[in-house]
């Protein structure tokens, strides 16, 4: 498939998704208008009953996050995956040993995560499609509950519109997670399964990915993890997007080691080739490309040719990051020379590092950000 067969269909399903979003609207309002035809004219011309359609919205959007992720959990337990983590919006808890700890992480175009270390190959295989789609299957499952309470629901009753809401969204959200689509910076559950199932390095690929998410878990560096779990996948098969997280993978940990020359120049040919790697995933590479070349020779053209409105705008909606974090540290501090700037933003580093789930992770940035100090300051 060429580079502008590709561009028209990620064209194509990032519409699919806006038209599945709009419909989502769509049906809410209209449940929403049936809510209020259904109430005397001055209460639903009130402000309680636009408060209570508020709630009701977000309250089915937290609830169908929180039973997505718990199908991960669910399905992923019943299939031989261990517990990593589960994240609801910017709220984490992580396995520490045998108790869970509390933190805070936000990822642009998730609304949660639950990862999970997975079971052993066997024969080359892996179970995966029940982990991945385990989300999907649960928020369908809750939706038909939900829709034959509807059914049961007294007529006139003012709870049957929220029971009706809580079924539309449901089954709204399973096949927006469920159907393969590409999301913004993200893939979504269906087309990961779909890579995954596409050959036996996606598999594997997959493998090394959620044990490294376990082996982060417990707090060890990329830099200390095996190193073959890093080795590069070739250009062709990083065309598949799980495969091309090995890719990113490997990127990182060349970071962590700070082999920075090594880490550039392949982060420079990834982003070149035509990959399946995520958006959100290319853009960390960017900030790590950014990073490098202003503790480097720090050309002004070549920075402001990466930072782009598109990178600008994935670094603001990532700005708790830490490796986004560190690069606009960098970035205040050797390009605009503003040390004040440059504080603020180590202050907020220190703040998210607090509550960052992965501390050797926040210990790897850290030693970046003193890199670029001691390059403000004369020193290599």
């Amino acid at each position: 498939m060429n580079k502008s067969d590709k561009n028209k269909k990620a064209s194509w399903q990032q519409l699919i998704g806006i038209v599945f979003m709009v419909l989502t609207g769509a049906v809410c309002g209209l449940i929403m208008v049936r809510f209020l035809s259904g109430s005397d004219k001055e209460v639903s011309l009130g402000i309680l009953a636009y408060a209570e359609i508020f709630i009701g919205l977000y309250a089915t959007l937290i609830f169908h996050t929180l039973v997505h992720e718990a199908g991960h959990l669910v399905f992923g337990l019943l299939t031989g995956y261990g517990f990593c983590s589960f994240r609801i919006f910017s709220f984490m808890w992580v396995k520490d040993g045998e108790k869970l700890k509390l933190r805070r992480l936000s990822l642009a175009g998730t609304g949660g995560q639950c990862l999970m270390s997975p079971p052993d190959i066997k024969d080359g295989k892996m179970p995966f499609v029940l982990y991945n789609l385990g989300g999907s299957i649960m928020n369908a499952a809750v939706g038909a509950l939900f829709l034959a309470l509807y059914f049961i629901c007294p007529n006139g009753s003012r709870t049957a519109p929220f029971v009706l809401l809580f079924a539309a969204v449901g089954f709204i959200t399973a096949v927006m997670n469920g159907v393969p689509m590409r999301l913004g910076a993200v893939d979504n559950d269906g087309y990961n399964a779909l890579a995954i199932s596409k050959s036996s390095e996606a598999a594997e690929a997959f493998w090394v990915q959620l044990s490294i998410v376990g082996q982060s878990a417990r707090g060890v560096r990329l830099k200390d993890m095996p190193e073959e779990w890093f080795r590069v996948p070739a250009e062709e098969s990083m065309q598949n997007s799980i495969v091309a997280v090995r890719g990113v993978l490997a990127c990182n940990r060349l970071m962590d080691e700070q082999k920075f020359n090594q880490a550039d120049a392949l982060m420079a040919r990834m982003l070149a080739a035509e990959s399946g790697m995520a958006g959100i995933h290319r853009g960390l590479l960017v900030c790590d490309r950014i990073y490098i070349e202003l503790i480097g020779v720090a050309r002004r053209e070549a920075i402001e040719a990466m930072l782009t409105k598109a990178q600008a705008k994935f670094m603001k909606s990532m700005r708790r990051y830490p490796s986004v974090l560190r690069t606009e540290y960098a970035l205040a501090l050797l390009l605009e020379k503003n040390a004040a700037r440059a504080e603020g933003i180590r202050a907020e580093f220190e703040k998210a590092a607090k509550s960052y789930p992965y501390p050797q992770e926040t210990e790897s940035e850290q030693q970046l950000i003193c890199l670029a100090l001691n390059k403000s300051r004369g020193r290599t």
